[in-house]
This record gives structure tokens, C-alpha cells and sequence, in this order.
């Protein structure tokens, strides 16, 4: 195999969030605020667990491979082919938190994941601000 053959490509988000470190976690990491955002979900914060996403559209299979509260998530993401990594970065910004999403794998015959990933994040992303500014998710 060549090189390119093997490459990979990764779409990256980044928010400036106007939330503590502990609040976005919250949100990243209880499943009935990652319903709100995201999908329907069986997920718990432990190194090992296997989880799933739920949507009408079917599920996406998950493990999870790292925790550092309030710092990093990592679990994998395989749906429809796909074989990948998404890892949430958290640091304090000031009085909030900048946040940072890769989902890692994407090979090049995968263009039209790579392109619903790009879209798909922007979305959950903007869900997940409004999930944040509610004030529930504060407890």
C-alpha cells in the first residue's frame, strides 16, 4: 500500500464557550443531555465501555478509550463503514471553555462521510450551545 493509500483526514471543530470546563463535560458526558444535543444514547464514562448513538436513521457503535474529567474524551466511532476516533478537548478560557471535536479516520474513499461529518458537527455543535445556555444543565 502506498501512502495515500493509508492516509487519513480528520474534521476539527473549535468553539470559545462561555461555560466552566465542568458544565460542558456534563453535557459531553450525561446521556440524557447528550440526547438533547446529539443522539440518544447508552453511554457511561468509563475506559472500556461500549456504548451506542441512536437516530432514526440507525446507530453508530462506540468505545470508549480515554477520560480525563473536565479535559478529554475519546471513543471510537463506526457506523455505515466508517472506522473512526472522535476525541472532545476541553481548556479554560478565561471564564469558559475552549472546546475542540476531532473525528479522526476518515479514509479517501470516504469523501461523502467525511463531508456529512463536516455538516453533521457544525449541527450538533450548535445544539450543544443551546443545550449549554440552558439553565438546567447547570445542576
Amino acid at each position: 500500500m502506498t501512502a495515500a493509500a493509508t492516509e487519513t483526514r480528520s474534521v476539527v471543530l473549535e468553539r470559545d464557550l462561555a461555560h466552566p470546563p465542568e458544565k460542558v463535560w456534563r453535557a459531553l458526558t450525561q446521556p440524557h443531555l447528550i440526547e438533547a444535543w446529539l443522539m440518544k444514547t447508552d453511554f457511561e464514562p468509563v475506559v472500556g465501555r461500549r456504548f451506542d448513538f441512536r437516530a432514526d436513521w440507525g446507530s453508530v457503535d462506540c468505545e470508549v478509550l480515554e477520560i480525563e474529567p473536565n479535559r478529554t474524551l475519546s471513543y471510537t466511532w463506526a457506523a455505515y463503514g466508517l472506522e473512526s476516533v472522535v476525541t472532545w478537548t476541553l481548556s479554560p478560557a478565561g471564564a469558559g471553555t475552549h472546546l475542540r471535536m476531532e473525528q479522526s479516520g476518515f479514509r479517501a474513499d470516504q469523501e461523502q462521510a467525511y463531508q456529512g461529518a463536516g455538516y453533521g458537527w457544525r449541527k450538533f455543535f450548535a445544539n450543544l450551545e443551546q443545550v449549554l445556555a440552558d439553565e438546567e444543565t447547570a445542576a
